[in-house]
Protein backbone atom coordinates (compact mmCIF):
# COMPACT_ATOMS: atom_id res chain seq x y z
CA UNK A 1 0.00 0.00 0.00
CA UNK A 2 1.39 3.12 -1.21
CA UNK A 3 1.82 5.97 1.67
CA UNK A 4 -0.31 9.10 0.79
CA UNK A 5 1.65 12.28 0.49
CA UNK A 6 -0.07 16.02 1.23
CA UNK A 7 1.47 18.81 -0.19
CA UNK A 8 -1.17 21.02 1.56
CA UNK A 9 -2.75 22.14 4.75
CA UNK A 10 -6.23 21.27 3.77
CA UNK A 11 -4.80 17.60 2.33
CA UNK A 12 -3.44 17.02 6.59
CA UNK A 13 -6.40 18.61 8.02
CA UNK A 14 -8.89 16.00 6.20
CA UNK A 15 -6.14 12.95 6.66
CA UNK A 16 -6.22 13.86 10.60
CA UNK A 17 -9.79 14.55 11.16
CA UNK A 18 -10.29 10.45 10.47
CA UNK A 19 -11.79 7.87 12.88
CA UNK A 20 -8.63 5.89 12.09
CA UNK A 21 -6.24 8.55 13.48
CA UNK A 22 -7.73 7.33 17.37
CA UNK A 23 -6.26 4.17 16.33
CA UNK A 24 -2.64 5.75 14.98
CA UNK A 25 -2.52 8.16 18.49
CA UNK A 26 -2.89 5.04 20.69
CA UNK A 27 -0.05 3.38 18.72
CA UNK A 28 1.96 5.64 18.53
CA UNK A 29 1.62 6.06 23.13
CA UNK A 30 2.01 2.71 23.08
CA UNK A 31 5.66 3.25 21.22
CA UNK A 32 6.37 6.26 23.13
CA UNK A 33 5.51 3.82 26.67
CA UNK A 34 7.58 1.02 25.49
CA UNK A 35 10.72 2.82 24.45
CA UNK A 36 10.54 4.63 27.67
CA UNK A 37 10.41 1.66 29.48
CA UNK A 38 13.16 0.00 27.23
CA UNK A 39 15.38 2.81 28.00
CA UNK A 40 14.54 2.97 31.51
CA UNK A 41 16.15 -1.04 32.00
CA UNK A 42 18.73 -0.63 29.65
CA UNK A 43 19.87 2.42 31.28
CA UNK A 44 19.78 0.86 35.09
CA UNK A 45 21.81 -2.77 33.42
CA UNK A 46 24.43 -0.64 31.28
CA UNK A 47 24.88 2.94 33.57
CA UNK A 48 25.95 3.88 36.94
CA UNK A 49 23.65 5.81 38.63
CA UNK A 50 24.34 9.86 38.12
CA UNK A 51 26.84 9.12 35.12
CA UNK A 52 26.24 10.72 32.08
CA UNK A 53 26.47 9.24 28.85
CA UNK A 54 25.32 10.09 25.09
CA UNK A 55 23.28 7.43 24.81
CA UNK A 56 21.32 7.41 27.97
CA UNK A 57 21.76 10.97 29.44
CA UNK A 58 21.36 12.12 33.15
CA UNK A 59 17.53 11.41 32.69
CA UNK A 60 15.56 8.38 30.52
CA UNK A 61 14.16 10.90 27.81
CA UNK A 62 17.79 12.91 27.73
CA UNK A 63 20.01 10.89 25.47
CA UNK A 64 20.15 9.71 22.17
CA UNK A 65 18.87 6.12 23.00
CA UNK A 66 15.15 7.16 23.77
CA UNK A 67 14.30 9.00 20.59
CA UNK A 68 16.48 6.06 18.42
CA UNK A 69 14.02 3.47 19.79
CA UNK A 70 10.47 5.43 19.76
CA UNK A 71 12.02 5.98 15.78
CA UNK A 72 12.42 2.06 15.68
CA UNK A 73 9.09 1.12 16.79
CA UNK A 74 7.37 3.94 15.36
CA UNK A 75 9.01 2.96 12.06
CA UNK A 76 7.87 -0.93 12.86
CA UNK A 77 4.41 -0.01 13.82
CA UNK A 78 3.89 2.16 10.58
CA UNK A 79 4.52 -0.95 8.18
CA UNK A 80 2.32 -3.36 10.42
CA UNK A 81 -0.61 -0.45 10.19
CA UNK A 82 0.49 -0.13 6.23
CA UNK A 83 0.36 -4.20 5.96
CA UNK A 84 -3.20 -4.12 7.75
CA UNK A 85 -4.54 -1.92 4.88
CA UNK A 86 -5.02 0.75 7.70
CA UNK A 87 -4.96 4.57 6.29
CA UNK A 88 -1.88 6.42 8.07
CA UNK A 89 -1.99 10.32 8.48
CA UNK A 90 -0.45 10.51 11.97
CA UNK A 91 2.43 8.38 11.37
CA UNK A 92 4.01 10.31 8.38
CA UNK A 93 3.85 13.04 10.29
CA UNK A 94 5.51 11.26 13.44
CA UNK A 95 8.78 9.77 11.82
CA UNK A 96 9.56 12.84 9.67
CA UNK A 97 9.36 14.78 13.48
CA UNK A 98 11.08 11.86 15.49
CA UNK A 99 14.03 11.63 13.11
CA UNK A 100 14.81 15.45 13.42
CA UNK A 101 14.48 14.86 17.21
CA UNK A 102 16.77 11.92 17.05
CA UNK A 103 19.44 14.01 14.92
CA UNK A 104 19.21 17.07 17.03
CA UNK A 105 19.70 14.73 20.68
CA UNK A 106 22.75 13.44 18.62
CA UNK A 107 24.48 16.28 17.99
CA UNK A 108 23.53 18.05 21.01
CA UNK A 109 24.48 14.97 23.06
CA UNK A 110 27.80 14.39 21.40
CA UNK A 111 29.32 18.24 21.45
CA UNK A 112 28.80 18.57 25.21
CA UNK A 113 30.14 15.15 25.73
CA UNK A 114 33.30 16.00 23.52
CA UNK A 115 33.78 19.91 24.57
CA UNK A 116 33.00 22.40 27.14
CA UNK A 117 29.97 24.39 27.33
CA UNK A 118 31.00 27.91 25.85
CA UNK A 119 29.21 30.08 23.86
CA UNK A 120 30.41 28.52 20.54
CA UNK A 121 28.93 24.99 21.33
CA UNK A 122 25.58 26.20 22.02
CA UNK A 123 25.64 28.18 18.86
CA UNK A 124 26.45 25.21 17.04
CA UNK A 125 23.68 23.09 18.87
CA UNK A 126 21.04 26.12 18.04
CA UNK A 127 22.25 25.50 14.65
CA UNK A 128 21.18 21.95 14.47
CA UNK A 129 17.95 21.91 16.14
CA UNK A 130 17.16 24.65 13.78
CA UNK A 131 18.49 22.97 10.52
CA UNK A 132 16.74 19.52 11.82
CA UNK A 133 13.24 21.27 12.90
CA UNK A 134 13.56 22.83 9.18
CA UNK A 135 14.05 19.94 7.03
CA UNK A 136 11.39 18.26 8.71
CA UNK A 137 8.85 20.91 8.08
CA UNK A 138 10.03 21.18 4.16
CA UNK A 139 9.68 17.36 4.41
CA UNK A 140 6.36 16.68 5.68
CA UNK A 141 4.80 19.81 3.33
CA UNK A 142 6.31 18.19 0.48
CA UNK A 143 8.44 21.20 -0.81
CA UNK A 144 11.64 19.35 0.00
CA UNK A 145 12.16 17.90 -3.41
CA UNK A 146 11.15 21.09 -4.90
CA UNK A 147 13.65 22.99 -2.85
CA UNK A 148 16.56 20.78 -3.52
CA UNK A 149 15.84 20.32 -7.66
CA UNK A 150 15.84 24.85 -7.36
CA UNK A 151 19.10 24.59 -5.34
CA UNK A 152 20.59 22.11 -7.85
CA UNK A 153 20.00 25.14 -10.67
CA UNK A 154 22.37 27.56 -8.93
CA UNK A 155 25.59 26.01 -10.06
CA UNK A 156 29.00 27.04 -11.44
CA UNK A 157 31.94 25.88 -12.86
CA UNK A 158 35.21 25.72 -10.55
CA UNK A 159 38.39 24.03 -12.68
CA UNK A 160 37.34 21.28 -14.07
CA UNK A 161 33.97 20.89 -11.78
CA UNK A 162 30.79 22.05 -11.35
CA UNK A 163 29.70 23.05 -7.94
CA UNK A 164 26.04 23.98 -7.00
CA UNK A 165 24.63 25.26 -3.89
CA UNK A 166 22.78 21.83 -3.37
CA UNK A 167 25.91 19.99 -3.37
CA UNK A 168 27.66 22.56 -1.51
CA UNK A 169 24.48 21.79 1.45
CA UNK A 170 24.63 18.13 1.35
CA UNK A 171 28.29 18.07 1.22
CA UNK A 172 28.28 20.18 4.28
CA UNK A 173 25.71 18.45 6.37
CA UNK A 174 27.49 15.18 5.03
CA UNK A 175 30.53 16.21 6.71
CA UNK A 176 28.45 17.55 9.81
CA UNK A 177 27.59 14.40 10.50
CA UNK A 178 31.07 12.91 9.63
CA UNK A 179 32.47 14.91 12.09
CA UNK A 180 29.50 13.98 14.97
CA UNK A 181 30.22 10.26 14.30
CA UNK A 182 33.82 10.96 14.90
CA UNK A 183 33.62 13.14 17.94
CA UNK A 184 31.16 10.57 19.60
CA UNK A 185 33.56 7.27 18.67
CA UNK A 186 36.61 9.40 20.51
CA UNK A 187 34.25 10.62 23.33
CA UNK A 188 34.04 6.51 23.99
CA UNK A 189 37.45 5.81 23.56
CA UNK A 190 38.22 8.73 25.99
CA UNK A 191 35.13 7.50 28.52
CA UNK A 192 36.35 3.96 28.23
CA UNK A 193 40.07 4.53 28.49
CA UNK A 194 40.33 7.30 31.79
CA UNK A 195 37.19 4.84 33.66
CA UNK A 196 38.40 4.02 37.26
CA UNK A 197 42.06 5.53 36.54
CA UNK A 198 44.29 7.02 38.98
CA UNK A 199 47.75 9.04 39.28
CA UNK A 200 50.35 7.65 36.44
CA UNK A 201 47.35 5.24 35.09
CA UNK A 202 45.46 8.20 34.30
CA UNK A 203 48.38 10.50 32.86
CA UNK A 204 49.38 7.43 30.61
CA UNK A 205 45.69 6.87 29.40
CA UNK A 206 45.22 10.40 29.04
CA UNK A 207 48.13 10.42 26.48
CA UNK A 208 46.33 7.30 24.73
CA UNK A 209 42.64 9.39 24.38
CA UNK A 210 44.30 12.37 23.79
CA UNK A 211 46.19 10.45 20.49
CA UNK A 212 43.21 8.29 19.19
CA UNK A 213 40.97 11.69 19.54
CA UNK A 214 43.31 13.75 16.94
CA UNK A 215 44.10 10.81 15.05
CA UNK A 216 39.96 10.58 14.23
CA UNK A 217 39.36 14.14 14.57
CA UNK A 218 41.77 14.41 11.48
CA UNK A 219 40.53 11.02 9.61
CA UNK A 220 36.69 12.85 10.03
CA UNK A 221 38.15 16.13 8.65
CA UNK A 222 39.24 14.06 5.18
CA UNK A 223 36.51 12.12 5.09
CA UNK A 224 34.15 15.54 5.44
CA UNK A 225 36.54 17.35 3.33
CA UNK A 226 36.00 15.05 0.48
CA UNK A 227 32.54 14.98 1.26
CA UNK A 228 32.11 18.61 0.50
CA UNK A 229 33.86 17.85 -2.99
CA UNK A 230 37.04 18.99 -2.23
CA UNK A 231 39.80 17.22 -4.24
CA UNK A 232 42.35 15.85 -0.89
CA UNK A 233 45.27 16.00 -3.63
CA UNK A 234 45.75 19.62 -3.27
CA UNK A 235 46.18 20.13 -0.06
CA UNK A 236 49.83 18.70 -0.19
CA UNK A 237 50.41 22.51 -0.90
CA UNK A 238 48.75 23.41 1.96
CA UNK A 239 50.54 20.74 4.13
CA UNK A 240 53.46 21.55 2.79
CA UNK A 241 53.22 25.55 4.01
CA UNK A 242 51.83 24.38 7.31
CA UNK A 243 54.95 22.18 7.71
CA UNK A 244 57.20 26.22 6.72
CA UNK A 245 54.58 27.57 9.33
CA UNK A 246 55.05 25.08 12.25
CA UNK A 247 59.32 25.09 11.29
CA UNK A 248 59.44 29.42 11.62
CA UNK A 249 56.19 31.05 13.28
CA UNK A 250 54.59 28.52 15.81
CA UNK A 251 57.72 26.95 17.26
CA UNK A 252 56.54 27.07 20.88
CA UNK A 253 53.02 26.26 19.74
CA UNK A 254 54.56 23.25 18.11
CA UNK A 255 57.39 22.56 21.07
CA UNK A 256 53.94 22.89 23.80
CA UNK A 257 52.21 19.97 21.86
CA UNK A 258 55.20 17.51 21.75
CA UNK A 259 56.33 18.80 25.92
CA UNK A 260 52.57 17.39 26.14
CA UNK A 261 52.89 14.11 24.68
CA UNK A 262 56.05 13.84 26.53
CA UNK A 263 54.87 14.71 29.60
CA UNK A 264 52.28 11.79 29.14
CA UNK A 265 54.04 9.10 28.12
CA UNK A 266 57.04 9.36 30.42
CA UNK A 267 54.52 10.10 33.55
CA UNK A 268 57.19 12.85 35.48
CA UNK A 269 54.10 14.44 35.86
CA UNK A 270 50.47 12.95 37.42
CA UNK A 271 47.01 14.41 37.75
CA UNK A 272 46.88 14.75 41.64
CA UNK A 273 50.86 15.55 42.30
CA UNK A 274 51.37 18.70 44.10
CA UNK A 275 54.19 20.80 41.92
CA UNK A 276 55.90 23.80 42.15
CA UNK A 277 56.64 25.91 39.30
CA UNK A 278 58.04 28.92 39.14
CA UNK A 279 57.20 29.98 42.34
CA UNK A 280 53.70 28.45 42.28
CA UNK A 281 52.43 25.44 44.52
CA UNK A 282 49.66 23.66 43.65
CA UNK A 283 47.91 20.69 42.29
CA UNK A 284 48.01 19.47 38.63
CA UNK A 285 44.20 18.88 37.77
CA UNK A 286 44.24 18.64 34.70
CA UNK A 287 47.72 17.76 31.61
CA UNK A 288 46.20 18.75 28.29
CA UNK A 289 47.87 18.90 24.77
CA UNK A 290 49.00 22.45 24.78
CA UNK A 291 48.64 23.23 28.86
CA UNK A 292 48.76 21.59 32.15
CA UNK A 293 46.57 23.23 34.88
CA UNK A 294 47.69 23.46 38.31
CA UNK A 295 45.47 24.61 40.81
CA UNK A 296 46.75 26.35 44.18
CA UNK A 297 45.03 25.52 47.62
CA UNK A 298 43.83 29.05 47.87
CA UNK A 299 41.86 28.30 44.35
CA UNK A 300 43.91 29.96 41.85
CA UNK A 301 44.67 27.99 39.03
CA UNK A 302 47.58 28.74 37.05
CA UNK A 303 47.55 27.63 33.24
CA UNK A 304 51.61 26.38 32.49
CA UNK A 305 52.50 25.75 28.83
CA UNK A 306 54.16 21.99 28.91
CA UNK A 307 57.67 23.45 27.54
CA UNK A 308 58.08 25.33 30.45
CA UNK A 309 57.39 22.34 32.57
CA UNK A 310 60.18 20.08 30.28
CA UNK A 311 62.94 22.90 30.20
CA UNK A 312 62.42 24.49 33.47
CA UNK A 313 63.21 23.51 37.07
CA UNK A 314 60.22 21.72 38.90
CA UNK A 315 59.82 20.64 42.05
CA UNK A 316 57.56 17.38 42.21
CA UNK A 317 56.30 16.83 46.44
CA UNK A 318 54.46 13.56 44.94
CA UNK A 319 56.84 11.88 42.42
CA UNK A 320 58.87 9.38 44.65
CA UNK A 321 57.94 10.57 48.09
CA UNK A 322 54.69 12.36 49.32
CA UNK A 323 56.51 12.44 52.74
CA UNK A 324 57.83 16.31 53.34
CA UNK A 325 59.32 18.18 56.49
CA UNK A 326 58.35 21.28 58.23
CA UNK A 327 59.51 23.41 60.92
CA UNK A 328 58.70 25.74 63.01
CA UNK A 329 60.97 28.27 64.96
CA UNK A 330 60.27 29.30 68.69
CA UNK A 331 62.02 31.49 70.95
CA UNK A 332 61.67 31.39 74.76
CA UNK A 333 63.51 33.00 77.45
CA UNK A 334 67.11 32.66 78.86
CA UNK A 335 65.78 31.40 82.13
CA UNK A 336 63.63 28.54 80.96
CA UNK A 337 63.93 25.11 81.68
CA UNK A 338 64.97 23.20 78.17
CA UNK A 339 63.59 20.13 78.75
CA UNK A 340 60.58 21.34 79.66
CA UNK A 341 60.67 23.35 76.26
CA UNK A 342 61.65 20.32 74.77
CA UNK A 343 58.85 18.21 75.80
CA UNK A 344 55.91 21.07 75.02
CA UNK A 345 57.13 21.36 71.63
CA UNK A 346 57.20 17.90 70.85
CA UNK A 347 53.50 17.19 72.57
CA UNK A 348 52.16 20.01 70.37
CA UNK A 349 53.11 18.25 67.30
CA UNK A 350 52.48 14.90 68.11
CA UNK A 351 48.68 15.88 69.22
CA UNK A 352 48.67 16.58 64.91
CA UNK A 353 46.92 14.10 63.48
CA UNK A 354 48.43 14.86 60.22
CA UNK A 355 51.87 14.61 61.75
CA UNK A 356 53.35 11.17 60.86
CA UNK A 357 55.11 9.13 63.95
CA UNK A 358 57.83 7.75 61.45
CA UNK A 359 59.99 9.55 61.15
CA UNK A 360 58.84 10.90 64.72
CA UNK A 361 59.41 14.64 65.37
CA UNK A 362 62.07 16.62 66.70
CA UNK A 363 63.12 19.47 68.54
CA UNK A 364 67.10 20.94 68.41
CA UNK A 365 68.41 23.86 70.29
CA UNK A 366 69.75 25.48 67.36
CA UNK A 367 71.15 29.39 68.36
CA UNK A 368 71.75 31.55 71.34
CA UNK A 369 69.89 34.29 70.01
CA UNK A 370 70.17 38.14 71.14
CA UNK A 371 66.74 37.88 73.09
CA UNK A 372 66.67 34.43 74.02
CA UNK A 373 66.86 30.71 73.27
CA UNK A 374 66.04 29.93 69.76
CA UNK A 375 64.31 26.11 68.91
CA UNK A 376 63.20 24.51 66.45
CA UNK A 377 60.33 21.99 66.18
CA UNK A 378 60.81 19.51 62.53
CA UNK A 379 58.39 17.22 61.48
CA UNK A 380 57.24 15.01 58.88
CA UNK A 381 53.41 15.05 56.97
CA UNK A 382 52.55 12.57 54.48
CA UNK A 383 49.50 14.74 52.53
CA UNK A 384 51.07 18.42 51.55
CA UNK A 385 47.75 18.34 48.94
CA UNK A 386 45.93 19.06 52.08
CA UNK A 387 47.68 22.16 52.74
CA UNK A 388 51.04 22.94 55.05
CA UNK A 389 50.44 26.32 56.21
CA UNK A 390 47.35 25.46 57.84
CA UNK A 391 48.94 22.18 59.78
CA UNK A 392 52.01 24.61 60.95
CA UNK A 393 49.59 27.38 62.33
CA UNK A 394 47.50 24.92 64.33
CA UNK A 395 50.90 23.75 65.87
CA UNK A 396 52.30 26.94 66.43
CA UNK A 397 48.65 27.90 68.25
CA UNK A 398 49.09 24.47 70.67
CA UNK A 399 52.90 25.63 71.15
CA UNK A 400 51.84 28.48 72.16
CA UNK A 401 48.78 27.49 75.08
CA UNK A 402 51.56 25.56 76.01
CA UNK A 403 53.93 28.13 77.12
CA UNK A 404 51.15 29.93 78.39
CA UNK A 405 50.13 27.50 80.33
CA UNK A 406 53.66 26.40 81.99
CA UNK A 407 54.39 30.62 82.19
CA UNK A 408 57.72 29.95 79.63
CA UNK A 409 58.45 33.20 78.71
CA UNK A 410 58.57 34.58 75.37
CA UNK A 411 60.88 37.41 75.24
CA UNK A 412 59.90 40.80 73.64
CA UNK A 413 63.35 41.63 70.94
CA UNK A 414 65.03 43.80 73.45
CA UNK A 415 67.21 47.11 72.46
CA UNK A 416 69.94 48.92 74.60
CA UNK A 417 70.09 52.45 73.56
CA UNK A 418 73.65 54.05 74.70
CA UNK A 419 73.38 57.94 75.40
CA UNK A 420 76.02 59.79 75.22
CA UNK A 421 76.63 62.46 77.46
CA UNK A 422 77.33 66.42 76.06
Amino acid sequence: MSEPVFTDLQGWLQALSKASVLLELGVLAMCVLLAWQLTRLLSKSFVEPGNNTIMFGRRVVDGVLFPALWLCLTYVARKLLMHNHVPLALFNLAIPVLLSLLVIRLGVKVLQAAFSETPLIRLLERTISWVAWLAMVLWVSGFLPLVMDELDQISWKVGGSTLSVRKIIEGTLTAGLVLIITLWISSAIESRLLRRATGGELSLRKAFSNAARALLMFIGLLLALSAVGIDLTALSVLGGAIGVGIGFGLQKLAANYVSGFVILAERSMRIGDSVQVDGFNGVITEINARYTVIRSLAGRESIVPNEMLITSRVENLSLADPQIWQSTNVSVGYDSDVDLVSRLLLQAATQQARVLTTPAPSVGLMAFGADGLEFRLGYWIGDPQNGSDNLRSLINLEILRLLRAHRIEIPFPQRVIHQIPK
